[in-house]
């Protein structure tokens, strides 16, 4: 009887044990998905997406050419949150914040324009793809200046 009592918590401490190491962390950071290039490179923050029903929320981060420079600061885009209507196939663009050289983030500006049908071949439309199928195919970057790098080369191609 000694014996089983000593085991009981020995065999309980091993399973909680196995369960802490087998557990995957979660990740930190961004997950940035290129999701089309054209006037800009556009990638998916997948770390930011959450769905509710046929509605996802996600963050965007577009960027720009090198050299790109307003009054004279240079910048590499800029974030936006984005809300999808996956069953409308709707977009609605919340905001604006640019993104200097260096990573530093600028102030989120509104935007108030109403939700509008994500046209085929758009920015929207390939953000509403990944939003509401959860596709997830190509490299995911894990840093902002990684994703300008990658989407600076794409932009030159």
């Amino acid at each position: 009887m000694q014996l089983m009592k000593s085991v009981v918590p020995t065999l309980i401490a091993g399973i909680a044990l196995a369960g802490c190491q087998t557990a995957a962390p979660a990740p930190t950071g961004p997950q940035l998905l290129l999701t089309g290039v054209g006037r800009f490179a556009v990638f998916v923050g997948l770390s930011t997406r959450t769905r509710s029903g046929d509605h996802v929320r996600l963050r965007s981060l577009q960027v720009v050419e090198p050299g790109f420079e307003v009054d004279g600061r240079a910048f590499w885009g800029g974030w936006s949150w984005w809300d999808f209507d996956c069953a409308a196939g709707t977009a609605d663009r919340r905001d604006f914040a640019s993104v200097s050289e260096g990573g530093v983030e600028g102030p989120s500006v509104a935007d108030t324009d109403p939700p509008y049908p994500a046209a085929p071949g758009g920015d929207a439309a390939e953000l509403l793809a990944v939003a509401c199928s959860d596709a997830r195919a190509g490299r995911i970057l894990t840093t902002v200046e990684s994703a300008v790098i990658a989407g600076q080369q794409a932009l030159a191609e």
